[in-house]
């Protein structure tokens, strides 16, 4: 059950192996240990809900990032059984960081388009750990123009740390890819959905961000950077990432608090990887609720609506200041 556990979850894992320990040494001797092997359960149960319900930010982080964590494919597979996926940027090549094509959700036809990360070594190095190339966010933009085309909505998953900063993708003008998807992003005319999943890290996360409404899960993140980036820039070393992660108010409580988020879509106790049938269909209510509602306004007012939601960020009252003249300057005035 906490294989691959975390550093926070230590003493749920010793639980767990008392709890299997007790399970082989019934098994074998005969003895019936069931009542100490309930109250260690009980025990494991309050453990759980008080590590989990008192996370810090860095402890969010770490859990977004946990290798079993559902990523795109992952509620595709679940959510829209029907998925095509369709390759390529029709410039350079295809991107495997970032995957997209129609699809039917809960009987509307859809757009899904969203970064993914591999599960083992092989598998990352397919998908560039997650981290999308210039060709990627072109990829994304040829799709949201035919979804725009055929009028049917966007879709958005993101689960990435940042675009990818090698020298190729610079070569390849990464920064003018994602403004240009953030430029047209503005102009579709059908609803658009983002939701973090995982990790929304600085670019490679608002590249495909540009939404009528931002669902963020309990665990994810999303920041302007990774707090290890921040603590390399800030401090110069990035062992301070936990204090970065403090300062950058990058969790879904945060977010939601200063408006930059419409809802917290709830994992499983432990986080999504615990129960992923059960993170997939709150995914799937949290969407049909916001499709319900936005497939209801037309394209105009889809587009007013983007754009008045992104000039709100950011927001902030002036005070007037009494306009007084430092001593020197009033004394050379005089």
């Amino acid at each position: 059950m906490f294989e691959n556990h975390l550093e926070f979850e230590a003493p749920l894992a010793e639980l767990q192996n008392k709890i299997v320990e007790l399970q082989t040494f019934s098994a074998s001797s005969g003895i019936d240990v069931s009542n100490e092997i309930s109250a260690l359960e009980q025990k494991l149960k309050t453990t759980m809900h008080e590590i989990y319900s008192s996370l810090t930010p860095w402890q969010k982080v770490q859990l977004s990032r946990h290798p079993a964590r559902p990523y795109t494919l992952d509620y595709i597979a679940k959510l829209c059984p029907d998925f095509m996926e369709l390759s390529g940027d029709r410039r350079f090549s295809d991107d495997k960081a970032i995957i997209g094509g129609p699809a039917t959700f809960r009987g509307r036809k859809i757009m899904i388009i969203g970064t993914q990360k591999g599960r083992d070594m092989k598998d990352n190095l397919y998908r560039n750990f997650g981290w999308p190339q210039p060709e990627g966010y072109r990829k994304a933009l040829r799709l949201m123009r035919l979804a725009n085309q055929a009028q049917i909505p966007i879709v958005t998953f993101i689960d990435t740390p940042g675009a990818y900063p090698g020298v190729g993708s610079e070569e390849r003008h990464i920064a003018e890819a994602i403004a240009v998807n953030l430029r047209e992003m503005f102009n579709l005319t059908v609803p658009v959905i983002s939701i973090i999943i995982g990790e929304g890290g600085s670019g490679g996360a608002i590249g495909l961000g540009v939404a009528n409404r931002i669902l963020i899960m309990e665990n994810a993140y999303y920041s302007v950077i990774t707090p290890e980036g921040c603590a390399a820039i800030l401090w110069k070393d990035r062992k301070y990432a936990p204090q970065a992660a403090d300062a950058l108010q990058l969790t879904a409580a945060k977010l939601k608090e200063l408006g930059i988020a419409d809802a917290i879509i709830p994992e499983p106790e432990g986080g999504a990887h615990r129960n992923s049938d059960d993170a997939a269909k709150n995914v799937g209510d949290a969407v049909e609720q916001q499709l319900n509602e936005l497939c209801r306004m037309d394209g105009e007012t889809l587009k007013n609506n983007r754009y008045e939601k992104f000039r709100a960020f950011g927001c902030f009252d002036t005070v007037p200041m009494q306009q007084e003249l430092p001593e020197t300057e009033a004394a050379e005035q005089k």
